[in-house]
């Protein structure tokens, strides 16, 4: 009523105006322009940051990133204006809310606060300021969780000694407030087997949320099953092997046929054992690993992924060895130019986590014995036996003990260096049939290859004065003759118990030295 009232009283107004005025007098009345709202400009300086940390001592371990942060952006609010907080920071939070697909914990030191703010929850509203500084100390979380994984220190103790990814949070942070938007699926981030981790965990997780799979229960006694047995329990290995993949139609018959054996065949192959035409009770011990031991496995080796540089990758030519795995590569090209078995260091004397730069190949090498095997195996050898270095073909040399170059040398007929603190490299062996093992896991620490002739040949096969024959030669000469690589090849020797292979296929390996349970502890704060 009383706006219909002014309504009306101004109308007067405006007719009393026009009638008491020239044409050229008169006034019109138009609707006032809608005032500008301003800009919001938020003010965090450095004592703003100071306050909130003295507020958010957990945070702390971002501070320096932060204050830097909104330095380089005018010491201005970041995540915030007019109608609230800006649709790249409510894209961070989701991701955070999803961070478990991720393979970590949603473990945030203030997660009540922070999903407060964004679902408008709180009663004890914080100010603008420590708003936008919650939500930056969330992305520097994200970021470190997600792209750099547990610091170095930390996978220093863990034995863990290739080259540490580096995360450049300036850089990163530059292009995200530049482009108004979070590059969270850049590809290029990361080591590539972590998506492709990331993918299986997903489809384990589902699995997981669907009940997971049965036990497969056998007799007491049970030794095998083999094509033509029939009963029950292959009833359970068939839907086992569906639910993951390697059949791809589930008869539900409880006779094993050749069908059956082929799928048999393929898990076992991906489970780091040999493959069989049988069904052995260690087979189905591995088929009834529950699928949360199984995810497990897949988040440990996924943080393992980001500490590894993805620039690795561009590398033209290097090799890897995957100590679970007893397997070698080279790698040419981004394609698997050469494998080979190999044997690694036993539990007592593990081969180390490094990396280095191939620089030689020595043929017919000697053995320069570590002084640790001369006072455990050598020393007491003699003692007992005065002819005991004449019988090993061993000889004094400048007071340490060698072993003389030849068939029965402990590394062979060529080992493969490139030097290094740890006195770790690749070498030949005499003990072939080490290999024939599914555990291969024997050596000193150094790391045995199955085909060392071949692995020659392709690390040589640019240079024309070297063929095949020249290096078979050299390999029987009883000579030790060393050959420098016209160019050094990087080498890095990992530990993956859950890798998925050029073919897609998802691989799990035994954890030989005991590593994974440590590392999932410290993910999950287990040990605090």
């Amino acid at each position: 009523m009383k706006l219909h009232y002014k309504f009306i009283l101004l109308s007067f107004i405006a007719c009393t105006l026009s009638c008491g005025n020239s044409k050229k007098d008169k006034i019109i009345l138009t609707k006032p322009a809608k005032a500008e709202v301003a800009e919001l400009q938020i003010i965090v300086d450095s004592s703003t940051v100071s306050r909130f940390y003295q507020a958010y001592p957990k945070l702390s371990t971002f501070q320096k990133e932060v204050q830097h942060l909104y330095k380089t952006q005018g010491s201005k609010q970041l995540w915030l204006d007019n109608k609230g907080i800006v649709e790249f920071g409510n894209t961070l939070f989701n991701k955070y809310r999803d961070i478990e697909s991720e393979g970590l914990p949603k473990d945030f030191p203030y997660n009540d606060s922070l999903t407060a703010i964004f679902e408008r929850a709180s009663k004890d509203r914080l100010t603008k300021a420590s708003t936008d500084l919650l939500i930056s100390n969330l992305y520097f979380y994200y970021g470190q969780k997600v792209y750099s994984g547990v610091d170095s220190k930390t996978t220093t103790s863990l034995e863990w000694l290739l080259p540490r990814k580096k995360l450049n949070y300036t850089s990163f942070s530059d292009s995200i407030f530049k482009q108004k938007t979070v590059q969270f699926d850049d590809k290029n981030k990361m080591f590539s087997q972590y998506y492709k981790l990331r993918d299986v965990l997903h489809k384990y997780k589902k699995i997981e949320a669907s009940g997971g799979w049965k036990s497969i229960e056998v007799n007491e006694g049970f030794k095998s099953f083999k094509v033509g047995d029939s009963s029950e329990a292959i009833a359970q290995i068939r839907e086992r092997l569906f639910t993951t993949g390697e059949l791809k139609e589930n008869t539900q018959s409880a006779v094993c046929d050749s069908i059956l054996i082929a799928a048999v065949k393929d898990y076992q192959i991906h489970h780091g054992n040999a493959a069989k035409n049988t069904i052995l009770p260690q087979h189905i011990a591995e088929m009834n690993v529950p699928v949360a031991d199984r995810i497990k496995t897949i988040i440990v080796n996924m943080e393992r992924c980001r500490w590894i540089d993805p620039n690795l990758e561009k590398d033209k030519e290097y090799l890897e060895v995957n100590i679970p795995e007893f397997k070698l590569y080279l790698i040419r090209d981004g394609k698997i130019a050469f494998s080979s078995s190999v044997v690694v260091g036993k539990a007592m004397t593990q081969t180390v986590i490094f990396s280095g730069m191939m620089q030689y190949i020595v043929f017919s090498p000697y053995w320069n014995i570590p002084q640790s095997i001369v006072k455990s195996e050598i020393k007491p050898g003699m003692e007992r036996d005065k002819n005991y270095l004449a019988k090993k073909n061993l000889e004094w040399n400048n007071g340490q003990v060698r072993q003389l170059p030849g068939r029965n040398n402990s590394l062979g007929l060529v080992k493969f260096l490139f030097p290094n603190s740890n006195n770790i490299y690749l070498h030949d062996t005499p003990s072939k049939s080490l290999f024939d093992r599914e555990k291969r896991a024997f050596s000193h620490g150094c790391v045995r290859v199955q085909k060392p002739r071949e692995l020659a040949i392709e690390l040589m096969r640019n240079d024309s004065k070297w063929t095949p024959e020249k290096i078979d030669k050299a390999m029987h000469a009883g000579k030790e003759k060393w050959y420098t690589l016209q160019k050094k090849i990087p080498v890095y020797i990992g530990y993956f118990t859950a890798w998925v292979d050029k073919e897609g296929q998802m691989n799990f390996y035994k954890d030989v030295y005991d590593r994974d349970d440590r590392l999932a502890k410290l993910l999950y704060n287990e040990e605090k």
